[in-house]
């Protein structure tokens, strides 16, 4: 191939000496000699590329552990599996745990040698860096450039590269990992005869409203509060002030990776101080509800519909959709505003995404991307199973009656889960807003709601990926006390009235600050 390829250079060289004495004529000749060897070129490269694909053995079996959500054994698993089977001609070993289990399978597979892993297995980011970290996986970044899935254009690859470590990738995400957007109810700045904010004045001046007006038009002053959220602070990573995005702003309370990439902790940045008195105002004024300290995410949404307060950040995409139905169903506005990120805040957090990795002891790494990795996005029946799963158990087009809907004949439809009667089914495991490969002729594109669509669009074209949580020794050591540390702080400062600089003096005082700078410190020799 080095050859061909020198004796085409010194073909080119010769062309382009002939053309500059022979002038505009010998120039035309040169350059459409030119183009027939860069033709050439291409050419060869296409054929290595597809004789290289050709030569991927096709896997007689595929061992995969893999949580599958709501599609259970009584939900017609077993006929998802023989469909898969069906479609690629591969047995399909599929191990699924029950959801609350999962992740301690995970890890007692992981202890049991790898003489007993799966070919696939499907994890957590958190998962998923520790486990890479330590050599667990077979590096996909080759085959992830070379696929045809990344050169159709079709794929969003912001999704699947922000899983690579070091710039190599380890894990494929089929899905979004969606985050949270904030939705404001449209009846409520009616009644206050607000437009939706589009910058922090404007959105604390909503928040006042909503708190001292009477934006619920019962006649009562003051009866309810701007926004609520559950907790103040999260456990880890940007999700972490996913509830509050417009108090936050643009801080980070934990470790992130700055352009340069350094690696630092965001909670001992001006900025994370700044968000601090943010929350204190906030707080002192009534506008946040004052029991965010304990609230769970069903606190809030109970509140919500029962128009307690009036913003709420949750979920985009299908939960637009059930938010809308549940204030209708009690008696309601339903009508939601979604807001773009107000000027200050940027873009909303977007967290990472399962990933599927190939374990280290899979004997045919190549062949089980092709099969059974790549094929999840491909656009056809193999996507329509792994979003919709098999026709005549989890969706249909016959005409018929499902739950109390109608449909005509050719009409799709999802079917009654078995496992929750009276309910039918979403999807079979990929959630069809959140692939990453939205399909060209996509049967269920009309289920979708439109208020859930234009939420999952306004999240998708204003999101950033959450960092990776990569792992170190001392992060693993410390960053757990570090967090309860962290959190401690931010609810003294905002809830029991300590200052800011206090608040930070205990963060120095009580090993926050040592913890901090030995984790960075393990980063950035990582």
């Amino acid at each position: 191939m080095m050859k061909k390829m020198n004796k085409k250079f010194m073909l080119l060289l010769s062309v382009a000496a002939l053309g500059m004495q022979a002038g505009c004529s010998s120039n035309e000749t040169a350059k459409s000699t030119a183009v027939n060897q860069e033709a050439e070129s291409t050419s060869e490269a296409s054929e290595t590329q597809e004789s290289a694909e050709a030569k991927i053995e096709k896997p007689e079996k595929i061992t995969v552990l893999y949580d599958m959500g709501t599609l259970t054994q009584t939900a017609g698993l077993n006929e998802w599996i023989a469909r898969w089977e069906e479609l690629t001609g591969i047995e399909l070993e599929l191990i699924t745990p029950d959801h609350d289990a999962y992740t301690d399978i995970v890890g007692q597979t992981f202890a049991s040698g790898p003489e007993n892993w799966p070919d696939v297995i499907m994890l957590s980011a958190t998962e998923y860096c520790g486990y890479a970290n330590e050599g667990a996986f077979w590096d996909m970044t080759e085959a992830w450039n070379n696929s045809e899935l990344k050169k159709s254009g079709n794929v969003d690859t912001d999704i699947v590269e922000a899983n690579m470590l070091d710039g190599h990738l380890y894990g494929f995400s089929k899905e979004r990992g969606n985050g949270c957007i904030t939705y404001v109810k449209k009846s409520w700045l009616d009644n206050c005869g607000l437009e939706a904010p589009t910058n922090y004045e404007e959105y604390l001046n909503m928040l006042d409203a909503f708190t001292n007006g009477d934006p619920d038009g019962n006649g009562i002053n003051g009866d309810t509060y701007g926004v609520s959220a559950a907790g103040l602070l999260g456990t880890d990573g940007g999700v972490s002030t996913t509830y509050l995005p417009e108090i936050y702003l643009d801080a980070y309370p934990t470790f992130y990776q700055k352009e340069d990439g350094t690696w630092v902790d965001g909670f001992t940045e001006d900025a994370m101080k700044e968000a601090i008195e943010r929350l204190k105002y906030v707080y002192d004024q009534g506008y946040l509800d004052r029991e965010t300290l304990t609230n769970g995410t069903s606190d809030c949404r109970n509140k919500f519909y029962e128009d307690k307060f009036g913003v709420f950040t949750y979920w985009a995409g299908s939960w637009a959709t059930k938010l809308k139905t549940n204030l209708e169903s009690n008696g309601l506005d339903g009508e939601l505003v979604v807001l773009e990120p107000i000027e200050e805040l940027d873009h909303y957090i977007e967290r990472n995404a399962t990933v599927m990795c190939i374990t280290k002891s899979c004997e045919n790494p190549e062949g089980v991307w092709k099969y059974f990795i790549e094929s999840t996005c491909d656009g056809g029946d193999m996507q329509i199973l792994w979003t919709y799963g098999v026709e005549g158990v989890h969706w249909s087009t016959a005409a018929e009656t499902v739950c109390g809907n109608t449909y005509q004949e050719g009409e799709f439809h999802m079917l009654e889960n078995p496992d929750t009667p009276g309910a039918q089914f979403t999807n079979a495991n990929t959630d069809p807003l959140l692939t990453i490969n939205p399909m060209e002729n996509d049967p269920g594109k009309d289920i979708v709601s439109p208020e859930a669509r234009t939420s999952q669009d306004i999240f998708n074209a204003n999101s950033k990926v959450d960092e990776l949580p990569v792992t170190s020794d001392a992060r693993s050591q410390y960053n757990g006390d570090l967090i309860t540390l962290k959190r401690s702080i931010v609810t003294d400062c905002v809830v029991n009235g300590l200052s800011v600089e206090e608040g930070y003096q205990r963060f120095q005082d009580e090993h926050g600050q040592e913890w901090s700078d030995l984790i960075v410190e393990s980063l950035n020799q990582e």
